[in-house]
C-alpha cells in the first residue's frame, strides 16, 4: 500500500507526517462490513481519547468532497463522542477497490466482527468488483472453502439472523442448523438450541434427528400414490379388455384379491 505524503505549499518538498483532519471532512467507508458497535466499549474508548488523545492515527483516502475513511471506524466514532474537532490521519494513495479490501481485512483481523457482517462484507466485495470466491479468498488470505462456507450463511433470512444473534449462537451453530432446508424447521431448531443450551455437537445431532424424521414422514406420505397407481393400472386393463371385445376378440378375465396381492387371469380365444 503506497502512502501519500502531505507537502508544504511553499517548496512542495515531501514531509513524512501525520496530518490533523477535521472530523466533518471524513465520510464513512461504504464498504465497512461492521454494522453493530458495542456502545459501552465506544464510550470507554471515547473517555480514553479525552484523556490521552488518539494514539494510532486513522487511515483515510482523498475523495471529491474531503476524505473517506479506510481504517479506524471505532476510533472515528469514539472521537465524535469525545467531541474532537480534528483527528490524526495518514492519507493513503489508493482507489475505491483497495480501500474496500483493506476495510474488510482490518475488521477481519480484529476477530470480533459478527459472522453475518463478515459474510455480507465478502459478498459485497465479490458483487461490487466482479471477482470470484477464489480471488476474494486470496485477498483475505483464507481458503476458498472457508469463504464459501461463510457465504452460505447469507441463505438465512433477516428474522432468522436476528434470532441467532439474539440467542448468542455461534457461526458453527448457524452452519449446522443451515442443513435444514425449510425456514420453519430452522427457526424451531434455533429456539430449541437456545432453550436447551446445546453445544455444536448436540446441535448437529438435533439436526440429524430432524432430517431423519422428515425423511420418514415423506416415505409415509408416498404410500397413497402407490395405491392410486394400482387403481390406474386396473382401469387401464379394463379399458384394454373392452377395446379387444369391441374388435371382435373373445376375452374373459377373472380377478382374485387377497390381503397381499391382486391376481388377474385373462383368457383370449385364438
Amino acid at each position: 500500500m503506497g502512502l501519500t505524503i502531505e507537502r508544504t505549499r511553499q517548496n512542495e518538498r515531501p514531509l513524512s507526517r501525520v496530518v490533523e483532519i477535521p472530523v466533518s471532512l471524513i465520510s464513512p467507508n461504504p464498504s465497512q462490513p461492521r454494522v453493530l458497535f458495542d456502545a459501552a466499549s465506544l464510550w470507554e474508548l471515547a473517555e480514553s481519547i479525552r484523556l490521552h488523545g488518539i494514539i494510532q492515527p486513522l487511515c483515510v483516502r482523498r475523495v471529491d468532497k474531503g476524505y473517506e475513511l479506510v481504517a479506524g471506524e471505532r476510533r472515528l466514532r469514539a472521537a465524535v463522542l469525545a467531541e474532537l474537532e480534528k483527528v490524526p490521519c495518514i492519507v493513503a494513495d489508493m482507489g475505491e477497490k483497495r480501500s474496500a479490501v483493506l476495510a474488510l481485512v482490518e475488521n477481519l483481523m480484529r476477530r470480533d466482527l459478527g459472522f453475518f457482517e463478515e459474510a455480507e462484507g465478502i459478498q459485497r466485495l465479490i458483487v461490487t468488483y466482479g471477482i470470484t470466491q477464489q480471488q476474494a479468498a486470496r485477498m483475505l488470505s483464507k481458503k476458498q472453502s472457508t469463504v464459501a462456507n461463510k457465504l452460505r450463511l447469507l441463505r438465512y433470512e433477516a428474522d432468522e439472523r436476528a434470532k441467532l444473534l439474539a440467542f448468542g449462537l455461534s457461526e458453527r451453530h448457524a452452519r449446522a442448523i443451515l442443513r435444514l432446508q425449510d425456514k420453519q424447521s430452522r427457526i424451531d431448531a434455533i429456539e430449541k438450541v437456545a432453550k436447551e443450551l446445546l453445544n455444536v455437537a448436540s446441535t448437529e445431532k438435533l439436526v440429524d434427528n430432524m432430517l431423519a424424521q422428515k425423511k420418514s414422514a415423506q416415505s409415509t406420505r408416498h404410500v397413497t400414490p402407490v395405491v392410486k397407481d394400482i387403481r390406474i393400472f386396473s382401469n387401464t386393463l379394463k379399458h384394454a379388455l373392452e377395446t379387444m371385445e369391441r374388435a371382435g376378440i373373445t376375452v374373459s378375465s377373472k380377478q382374485n384379491q387377497t390381503d397381499t396381492y391382486i391376481e388377474y387371469v385373462i383368457r383370449i380365444s385364438k
